[in-house]
């Protein structure tokens, strides 16, 4: 069945995409959250960008579906509503400003925000107290993770710089960035349709890689749960730190990786 759909057929391609499909389900199913930034870098590297990112798409959005799933009825009730207002205004704007944004400048900002971040938690003076929900920082940080998110699959490192002080517990966190993520991918599907990048090739390919992705998402739900709160929120700040490494390399035009 798979066999008579058009797909790329490049095996270089796979030989990236495979085990970058692989990390994003462990990511999405809660260990090592973040490190999902790493696939669509490592996918570009035989794929324009922009192509690379429709092929995601469909296979983020499947994920989502078995996060929602592992994680059903996890979440917290007063962060999630303004998050997804934020996030949604983030995706229109992207929406708006796609033909004119410079991915390399997006790579930078994002790059630069996911190394200060874990820097700032390691070396500041950190009150371990969990923040406050506060509604300005939550669609500031937010919107900016919908924008980024739209442009590059990288709504990651903003939205951390808004849930990780909140210290929720780690199910409750997971869970809400599950919906957060699920409601913003499955949104961003109609843009990216307008766009063209649905084409059958493209389709094809995230067929293929949908349930490498789905298994992947449940290894890490059983890993998740193996996790004390401790090493899951060490675990997405040295992530984080890594990925954002690799986004300034690539905004900057080398090869770190």
């Amino acid at each position: 069945m798979l066999s008579s759909l058009p797909m790329i057929a490049d095996p270089w391609f796979y030989a990236a995409a495979l085990p970058a499909v692989l990390i994003v389900g462990l990511s999405k199913g809660g260990f090592g959250p973040g490190s999902a930034l790493i696939a669509l870098p490592l996918i570009s590297l035989l794929l324009p960008p922009l192509q690379a990112a429709a092929i995601m798409l469909p296979v983020l959005c499947a994920m989502d579906l078995a996060g929602l799933w592992g994680f059903r009825g996890k979440w917290d009730r007063r962060c999630l509503p303004t998050i997804l207002a934020g996030g949604l205004l983030g995706v229109g704007v992207g929406t708006l400003t796609a033909r004119w944004v410079d991915n390399q400048a997006i790579q930078l900002i994002v790059g630069a925000v996911a190394v200060l971040f874990p820097l700032q938690r390691w070396f500041g003076r950190i009150d371990d107290t969990p923040a406050p929900h506060s509604l300005p920082k939550g669609l500031f940080w937010s919107a900016c993770s919908g924008f980024t998110s739209f442009i590059a699959h990288a709504g990651n490192p903003p939205l951390m710089v808004y849930m990780v002080p909140l210290r929720l517990d780690k199910t409750i966190f997971m869970g809400t960035t599950v919906i957060f993520f699920a409601v913003i991918n499955y949104v961003k599907l109609v843009p990216y349709w307008w766009l063209g990048q649905f084409t059958p090739d493209n389709l094809g390919t995230s067929l293929l890689l949908i349930p490498i992705a789905i298994a992947g998402v449940y290894l890490g739900l059983w890993l998740h749960h193996k996790l004390s709160d401790r090493f899951f929120y060490q675990s997405v700040n040295a992530i984080i730190f890594l990925c954002g490494l690799k986004l300034l390399a690539d905004g900057f035009g080398l090869q770190l990786w």
